[in-house]
């Protein structure tokens, strides 16, 4: 059985486990899910992000040294932002228009107590944000795990690798075998994968809670219809024309990753999965993925962006407040922003949100109504945000003429 089927399954079992925990006695519900199903979650969790910081370094490095013009990347570097900027700008602009269709905050009773004090963090400046960028302190940076700074200095460390030539080639090839020597470990960890989709997914749903799932539908059922109108459409379009590549072949390849997507609802524990399936499946040159994937993760989130526009409308209409169209352009141009200036932020979807509601005049204490039923959403907008990471990194690839012409229409092993 292909290892896709098999976490399909284990999610599978376990919605329908955390559907059943819902109905059982609370003295055997808590502790299944407290002593052995969330442990066996964050079990896999830790297993993955393990692996998250030395592979993003030694990818970053390798496929960086091994780029003959330094121009070239800068070149993917400018395409790669504009890309995440604009799928960014369509995502949040299709939610506004889904939303506006669906009303899903019109009849919501609003409870004031709920939503009372919720916890906000304040985004730092952007300047703060640009800076943080560059590390001062390196080895602190891949201690912490913060992603973008890691990046850089790995940019940094391939840059000076590729100019020094033939005169560094033991250090290039030992990063290209660390590298690979990090994908065996994903392969490792993936076999994982099924097991840790159901005690997450378990987890999620009895957490949740069916009552709270059906007083919300109609607000889960626009954010996860825009999500798949998203990546259906306007990524099979951009794959399509942009990358030169069968949409049926992209999300085939990308199954595996959209899956633990699903399962972690986190893109940065999902990295390793989906640099793996880009590169292997989607043949998608190293040069092009280490950069572009890494910082994807980081800032690109379309799938986020789907949510703060539905529930930026829900919340407006919990309130009582009509949007005006000039307050709904300001929510597309604040978060299509806020994705950059929050990139290196804890919680970033939140901060985002925060933002985006302050910019028009909506209180942020509206976010609780939404807070009950965001680990679903979280789950399926990861989904998104992965694989609008790799739809940009197909498209770079093409535009650079680098990747292999196999990747055009090529059919997947069965």
């Amino acid at each position: 059985m292909k290892l896709t089927t098999k976490i399909l399954i284990g999610i599978l079992c376990g919605l329908a486990a955390g559907v059943g925990l819902q109905s059982a006695p609370a003295g055997l519900a808590q502790p299944l899910v407290q002593y052995a199903l969330q442990p066996i979650g964050d079990l896999f969790l830790r297993a993955i992000k393990m692996l998250v910081v030395p592979l993003v370094f030694f990818s970053v490095i390798s496929g960086t040294a091994n780029v003959a013009n330094p121009k070239t990347l800068g070149r993917i570097g400018a395409k790669t932002l504009a890309l995440y900027l604009i799928t960014t700008a369509l995502a949040i602009t299709l939610a506004l228009i889904a939303a506006n269709l669906t009303d899903p905050g019109t009849g919501v009773p609003l409870d004031r107590q709920q939503a009372g004090n919720v916890e906000i963090k304040e985004a730092p400046p952007v300047t703060q944000t640009l800076l943080s960028i560059i590390p001062t302190n390196p080895i602190d940076a891949l201690a912490n795990g913060d992603m973008l700074p890691i990046i850089a200095f790995a940019l940094f460390v391939g840059l000076a690798m590729a100019s020094l030539g033939e005169r560094v080639q033991l250090l290039r090839d030992a990063c290209e075998q660390a590298n690979v020597v990090m994908m065996r470990l994903v392969d490792a960890v993936m076999k994982l994968a099924p097991y840790g989709a159901f005690a997450l997914m378990a987890v999620a749903i009895t957490k949740a809670g069916l009552d709270l799932i059906g007083s919300m539908f109609v607000y889960l059922l626009t954010v996860i219809g825009t999500l798949l109108i998203h990546a259906g459409v306007v990524y099979s379009l951009m794959v399509r024309y942009l990358g030169k590549m069968s949409p049926r072949t992209f999300f085939r390849g990308m199954l595996p990753a959209m899956e633990v997507a699903f399962a972690t609802s986190s893109s940065s524990a999902t990295l390793p999965v989906t640099m793996e399936q880009v590169e292997r499946e989607l043949r998608v040159p190293k040069s092009v993925s280490s950069f572009v994937l890494p910082v994807g993760a980081t800032m690109n989130m379309d799938g986020t962006a789907i949510m703060m526009g539905v529930a930026s409308v829900f919340i407006a209409q919990a309130y009582g407040v009509d949007l005006t169209l000039w307050q709904q352009a300001t929510i597309v141009l604040t978060a299509t922003l806020a994705s950059i200036g929050t990139a290196a932020v804890p919680s970033a979807g939140l901060v985002m949100l925060t933002m985006v509601l302050t910019a028009v005049g909506l209180p942020v204490e509206g976010i609780a109504l939404v807070m009950g039923v965001d680990r679903l959403v979280d789950m399926c907008r990861t989904v998104v945000n992965i694989t609008g990471d790799a739809c940009v990194a197909v498209c770079v690839a093409s535009g650079e003429a680098e990747a292999e012409p196999l990747a055009v229409d090529r059919e997947l092993p069965a």
